[in-house]
């Protein structure tokens, strides 16, 4: 039977090609004019690298978005150095390198944690307030969520970026990143932990990565990296792939220690997620490192143990 569409289920994303965002007003004014709306749109963007505009419906409101075509510069960047990322709960990602003398690089996590925690308790402040009312949502728990979303789309992107511009400082034209298919499902790390690795998106960090290493010529490879975190790179460990049919467990050289510490046979240390980065950069690449290179390595050693943390 006939009836009004859904509030937010029946809304459409609006698109407007080039030829309908008014190529004179932008001349004048600088905004985009989408047809037959009373609206003008602020953008920086050129009008020759202009695609489209979407006007996308999102909880109680609609946002709007620019779409646009950039150049692809190549940076001075040398596919034969590779660089790896471990992304975590604890780091956000932990970069390492072939590159001799790169020192390994810890990107905070903390701040999405915060951000997360105090989202977390706004939410189900007004949820439980909603719940008294018989109601499932309003519109200051869409704008609070509207508003976690942009604050960890924002540090997400200045992360992304900084680590971008450090290879391409570095000269490092090949990123190795880790990742486990369906890592989030059936993870067991406690409530906490798992709260905050699932509401951590991974996923969008490393689709950032890869645009932003593509407009420079970097070269994005994503891999799965079982047993990368258990395995020991000091003692050049072989790694096996998972598989759910093995009825052995793979043995290794060093172990887990507590305070993100890894033990490697002779009882150097380094640090885990240090240890897990460089795993996943062999297990792409098995000859990146000779147990010559290690044995002489000691800048490996010298900041491996407690690398430098930067905030994006």
């Amino acid at each position: 039977m006939p009836a009004y569409k859904h509030k937010e289920k029946g809304r459409n994303i609006l698109l407007y090609d080039k030829q309908a965002l008014g190529k004179r007003a932008f001349k004048k004014t600088g905004k985009l004019v989408p047809s037959g709306l009373p609206i003008e749109i602020e953008t920086k963007v050129a009008w020759d690298q202009i695609d489209q505009v979407r006007i996308v419906p999102r909880g109680s409101s609609y946002v709007i978005e620019v779409v646009y075509q950039k150049e692809i510069k190549q940076a001075a960047v040398d596919p034969t150095l590779i660089a790896a990322i471990d992304l975590g709960v604890n780091q956000l990602a932990t970069v390492t390198s072939t590159k001799p003398g790169f020192s390994p690089v810890l990107v905070n996590v903390r701040p999405l944690k915060h951000l997360n925690k105090y989202y977390n308790q706004q939410r189900a402040r007004h949820q439980s307030s909603l719940a008294q009312h018989h109601c499932k949502t309003s519109c200051q728990l869409d704008r609070i969520t509207t508003k976690r979303t942009r604050r960890v789309n924002h540090y997400l992107h200045t992360a992304s970026r900084r680590i971008i511009d450090l290879l391409v400082a570095e000269g490092i034209g090949t990123l190795v990143i880790g990742l486990n298919k369906m890592w989030k499902q059936g993870v067991e790390m406690g409530k906490r932990n798992n709260q905050t690795f699932v509401s951590i998106p991974h996923h969008r960090f490393i689709d950032m990565l890869r645009y932003k290493a593509q407009l420079v010529g970097v070269i994005v490879v994503v891999r799965e990296e079982s047993y990368t975190s258990k395995a020991s790179f000091l003692d050049l460990d072989e790694i096996p792939n998972y598989d759910p049919k093995r009825t052995e467990k793979p043995a290794f050289s060093g172990k887990r220690e507590t305070r993100g510490l890894y033990r490697a046979s002779d009882g150097r240390r380094i640090q885990a997620a240090v240890n897990g980065s460089y795993n996943i950069l062999r297990k792409e690449f098995p000859h990146a490192f000779s147990e010559s290179f290690l044995r002489g390595g000691q800048e490996i050693l010298g900041t491996a143990v407690h690398p430098p943390t930067t905030d994006s």
